[in-house]
């Protein structure tokens, strides 16, 4: 086999007002900057959406084997452009993926390795922040003429640091900054850019104002102020991810499950169904053939429900691990004219190739120190063979440090402390039962070098120390 590649105030408003604040932004319904013909028609810039659910597995929607849970708008999703099946988030859990798809760089490079750090951090929860020098898409795609706006959950900056999205190239927010307070769909209070505005639907215990629904209310707002312009609009949707909490059970209120596992599927029906309000949008102003639309997960499914809803599909474990079911999420790519529709992808890529392959659509500048490539010509139905020639990389710090690579068919998993490596081949085996690593030693060697150049340490995350604190929270 080929080598492996080294690793490079408070504001308590009315209802009304609230939504007036959310939907007016003044300052920020100026026109973008016109630029030359990018890589979407002759002389028209190409709109960019990337919607990422939170928590939603593999095996979630119907196109990916789905039996129970009604997803009509993901699937439509897959017909009109290509399903990848072979696509990894940047980590097992939020905020360190989150950090992979915004910098490009993978997790021994990009600043934040987990949900909370071990050292130093932000508050009692140790939030680490993106710092100033830490470059986004979103700068990047500014700099390059688009208008920018970002909806649902951050998880990559506290208030008052500069790792706020309107700090990291957005001209517009309204969501969650913190993961942890992103759980509660009843919040009582949200961030509008700098500003903390109160929900006044939701004191006193009350129930009226369900977050997800301000922000798909606020994405719709969003591309009908700047459909003249282009725009990029990152939807991190919090569906459906827990806590539990939906208005509605949809369908599903009758069915002879745990009551869990009726508010997840019906989370993923509310989810699908604004999905299609925006698609129908894009129809109605004319702007569908110069959008393309990215849909995916942060990381792997919760649980696997077998037998039921079955949420990780044919891999084996979940959320916060490094095999194939933490890892692995589902992606759709739309994009009328430009990717093939119908199609069924399995070519290998992950998180650090979003910001190269989002900068070549929009006719932006890559820097120097991103780890992915850009997976355009995938996208658009050519074979890219560099992508089974690279590897991929990911670490995890909870239960001790731990690394994980993929690199063509074989995929690796090692704890140093342990002096522990299991290697497995995909191919044969997307369970990760059988190791190869006895009978493919010099596959195993060059992973592990690999590994070891691919780690860089970090000020926040000490792989010394890691499985003394938990770094998941």
């Amino acid at each position: 086999m080929a080598g492996f590649a080294r690793a490079s105030a408070d504001r308590g408003l009315p209802t009304v007002l609230l939504i007036a604040l959310i939907l007016a932004s003044p300052a920020l319904s100026r026109a973008a900057e016109a630029g030359p013909a990018r890589a979407g028609l002759p002389g028209v810039r190409t709109n960019i959406i990337f919607l990422m659910a939170d928590d939603l597995g593999w095996g979630d929607v119907g196109c990916y084997g789905q039996k129970h849970i009604q997803t009509p708008n993901i699937d439509r999703l897959a017909a009109e452009g290509t399903r990848f099946t072979d696509v990894y988030a940047g980590a097992s859990v939020c905020a360190p993926s989150r950090s992979v798809l915004m910098t490009g760089q993978h997790l021994g490079h990009t600043r934040v390795r987990g949900n909370s750090g071990m050292v130093g951090g932000v508050g009692p929860e140790h939030r680490v922040p993106l710092e100033a020098e830490d470059v986004t898409i979103a700068m990047l795609l500014k700099r390059a003429g688009y208008v920018t706006g970002i909806t649902g959950k951050w998880g990559l900056g506290e208030p008052d640091t500069a790792g706020i999205p309107n700090q990291k190239g957005f001209d517009e927010w309204f969501g969650y900054l913190n993961q942890k307070h992103a759980h509660t769909y009843y919040t009582d209070y949200l961030w509008k850019d700098t500003e903390r505005v109160t929900l006044r639907g939701n004191l006193a215990g009350q129930t009226k104002e369900y977050s997800h629904d301000l922000f798909a209310e606020f994405a719709l707002d969003f591309v009908r102020r700047h459909r003249g312009h282009p725009f990029f609009l990152y939807l991190a949707w919090t569906l459906p991810h827990g806590e539990y909490q939906v208005p509605s059970l949809e369908s599903y209120g009758d069915k002879d499950w745990p009551r869990d596992y009726k508010v997840h599927a019906a989370m993923v029906t509310r989810l699908d169904r604004d999905l299609g309000r925006v698609m129908a949008l894009l129809k109605e102003l004319g702007l569908d053939d110069r959008t393309v639309v990215f849909f995916c997960s942060d990381n792997g499914g919760v649980e696997r429900r077998e037998g039921v809803l079955d949420s990780v599909g044919p891999f084996r474990g979940k959320k916060g691990t490094q095999l194939e079911g933490g890892l692995r999420v589902p992606m759709i790519v739309r994009w009328p004219g430009r990717v093939p529709a119908g199609r069924v992808s399995d070519a290998p890529w992950y998180f650090a190739d979003v910001l190269p392959t989002l900068c070549s659509i929009g006719g932006a500048g890559v820097p120097a120190k991103v780890d992915g490539l850009s997976v355009l010509p995938t996208i658009t139905g050519t074979t890219q063979a560099e992508l089974l020639e690279r590897t991929m990389y990911w670490e995890q710090y909870s239960g001790g440090f731990r690394q994980a690579a993929r690199h063509g068919k074989w995929k690796g998993h090692f704890v140093p402390a342990k002096d522990l490596f299991e290697l497995y081949d995909l191919a044969s085996d997307a369970m990760e039962r059988n190791d190869f690593a006895e009978r493919h030693p010099e596959v195993a060697r060059q992973m592990r070098e690999f590994m070891k150049d691919a780690h860089v340490p970090s000020p926040n995350w000490l792989a010394s120390a890691a499985g003394k604190k938990s770094a998941d929270r």
